[in-house]
């Protein structure tokens, strides 16, 4: 697994947003590729998705 690429892709989604990033977070859960993550396997996602959820927790406090 490359890490440094999925670090790429976790600044490519972030510099979006939070809107996005909740989005993106909602569309993963659902099953549903983005355009940035579609190019990851099933395992890269579920690493991001657990990556952005982590990031996004520090804003629900």
């Amino acid at each position: 697994m490359d890490h440094q690429k999925l670090a790429q892709y976790l600044e490519i989604l972030c510099q979006n947003g939070c809107d996005s990033v909740n989005a993106t977070i909602k569309a993963m859960e659902n099953n549903q590729a983005t355009s940035v993550t579609a190019e990851l396997n099933q395992e890269e996602q579920h690493i991001v998705l657990q990556e952005l959820k982590a990031i996004m927790s520090v804003y629900k406090h």
